[in-house]
């Protein structure tokens, strides 16, 4: 059995994770200091958010280095520790890999620009992620570059084999500094039509939250075309052999077959994005059901906290909803904690607003948190109320559930069978003999029958935002 099947991996911000020497910004060091916490948890993995040089444009997502550590989080022999001190303790460590662009003061614009797309004007009605056109003219080139999020994030053209042979360089240099697998950026973003043809007006909604004037567009053409990503997955796929590799692929689920014939597994968004009621979260479960390669998230460092955006009621409920579905889960740091949206910075350190969802990691019940001695570049959110070194050492804290529903989650044997989904908030289904019970609903339920194995809540009744595993 491979080791990522039922994993749980843990996300770690590194901005927002430890700081380690007082400059108020998050790096690796701090991150190898607080492995034994990450541990205690019982997870399988991390996965850092991008760690490379980077000029910000993008919470690091504007890459010009894909090889290398920023300056201001550490050195590669800071990370090869981290490498080592992760595999000591028996888990696995994963990076983030950017395939779609580079920083616009990546080498690369300049001295390879054939590696990038180029045209002589806006050639299309494709919309960026970030809202507004896809095109920006160059001035030192005289020409329009495409970039599928912000200006400072032009995209590489995979149709040019100096790019997927360089990629392939990327993967193989990490796997040979230890590192066990990737979660792939943006992946859908890299299926552009080569005649870079007019995406048509929307029959309808689309499927997950988008900008207003991308909403107005089926992104057909700008997204999403297949003959380009196949080859593309394919290539990551050969330079990483029997590697981990997640990819994040904003589709809904019955479009992720293809990308998993290279991936080990992919995002369901579907259950991210469903409304906290009992129907619309289990037909997201049953439509992934029979996907060889679902991976499970609840937040990340791009969307809303789980607790903010269902209710810090239902945190307990979630925490087992996410922890008891086959295949791979992803926590975000301070999940475990109960950590809500913040007030973000001021002025603003992200142009979209996901500030919020990066404040912090909160160690102990300090002013700061036990995040640094020094400023922290985003303030801390309640350090008081919520924090690592107070609920560890409470049994019936947040953080405790989640070291729990952990250890349990390594016995649950088979795929989900959904047993209810019911109008009234019951969400029901089964794992082999155990049989997992939410209540999304806002009265109390009934116990289903069978032998408690955990509960979220005491008590004979499931309340609104509770639930339990029983056996049976």
């Amino acid at each position: 059995m491979t080791w990522w099947r039922d994993a749980v991996v843990y996300q770690v911000y590194p901005r927002s994770f430890q700081d380690s020497d007082g400059d108020g910004v998050g790096d690796i060091r701090g991150i190898t200091r607080r492995l034994d916490e990450v541990a205690a948890l019982g997870v399988d993995a991390l996965w850092l958010s991008p760690m490379y040089p980077s000029p910000l444009a993008d919470g690091g997502y504007d890459i010009t280095d894909f090889t290398g550590v920023d300056p201001s989080l550490g050195t590669l022999d800071d990370l090869a520790e981290l490498v080592a001190g992760t595999h000591r303790r028996g888990m696995r460590l994963l990076l983030d890999l950017v395939p779609n662009h580079t920083s616009i003061e990546h080498p690369w614009f300049r001295a390879h620009p054939d590696r990038y797309i180029w045209a002589g004007g806006a050639a299309n009605n494709w919309k960026a992620a970030f809202g507004g056109s896809v095109w920006t003219r160059d001035e030192r080139a005289g020409r329009w570059y495409l970039h599928s999020f912000f200006p400072e994030q032009p995209d590489l053209d995979w149709r040019n084999p100096e790019v997927p042979a360089a990629m392939r360089d990327v993967v193989r240099t990490w796997l040979g500094r230890g590192v066990d697998g990737f979660r792939l950026d943006a992946l859908d973003s890299l299926g552009k039509h080569p005649d870079l043809l007019d995406d048509p007006p929307a029959a309808g909604p689309p499927p997950f939250p988008d900008t207003p004037d991308a909403a107005g567009l089926e992104r057909r053409h700008s997204r999403n075309w297949m003959p380009t990503i196949r080859p593309v997955l394919a290539a990551l796929r050969e330079a990483a052999g029997d590697a981990f590799l997640v990819g994040e692929v904003y589709r809904p689920t019955d479009e992720l077959g293809p990308y998993l014939e290279s991936l080990t597994c992919a995002f369901v968004f579907e259950l991210l994005f469903s409304p906290w009621e009992a129907e619309a979260v289990g037909g997201a479960l049953d439509r992934a059901a029979g996907l060889d390669g679902a991976a499970w998230v609840l937040s990340n460092h791009d969307f809303g906290r789980v607790g903010a955006r269902i209710g810090e009621r239902n945190q307990r409920a979630a925490a087992m909803l996410l922890l008891t579905l086959p295949g791979t889960a992803f926590l975000y740091q301070g999940d475990e904690i109960g950590l809500l949206d913040g007030p973000g910075g001021d002025p603003p350190v992200d142009r979209y607003n996901r500030d919020r969802v990066r404040h912090p990691m909160q160690w102990d019940g300090g002013r700061q948190g036990g995040f640094t001695t020094g400023t922290p570049w985003l303030p801390a959110v309640d350090p008081a109320a919520r924090n690592v070194a107070d609920q560890r050492a409470d049994p019936a804290s947040l953080w405790s559930l989640h070291r729990d529903l952990i250890a349990l989650r390594h016995e649950l044997r088979g795929g989900l069978e959904l047993v209810a989904a019911e109008p009234g908030g019951l969400l029901a289904y089964r794992r082999g003999d155990v049989l997992v019970a939410l209540n999304l609903g806002g009265d109390e339920l009934d116990l289903p029958a069978g032998e408690p194995l955990l509960r979220t809540h005491p008590g004979p009744r499931l309340g609104p935002g509770e639930g339990a595993m029983l056996r049976g």
